[in-house]
């Protein structure tokens, strides 16, 4: 399960934030998840607990909008992780 708390869909912004950084580890294991075809309720449920026979609808807009963050970060996101940080 994920240690860090999580927000229904992830803020949407054009760069990296600070939730996306937090979530890293998540979004690599939702696009895994995906490229081995597993079943999103299962994804869901052991990512974020959420049980998607009490909560369907939530654990659905958890699942996809944290999917779509995450393609978002390998297409393009990434790019912001690789750019020099002012200290």
């Amino acid at each position: 399960m994920n240690e860090a708390p999580f927000q229904d869909s992830p803020p949407i912004t054009d760069r990296v934030n600070a939730y996306d950084e937090k979530h890293l580890a998540i979004y690599v294991r939702l696009l895994i998840a995906e490229e081995e075809g597993a079943d999103w309720r299962e994804v869901v449920n052991v990512l974020f607990g959420l049980d998607p026979a009490r909560e369907p609808d939530r654990a659905k807009i958890v699942h996809d909008s944290h999917l779509a963050r995450a393609r978002w970060m390998s297409e393009a996101g990434y790019r912001d992780l690789l750019e020099p940080r002012m200290q």
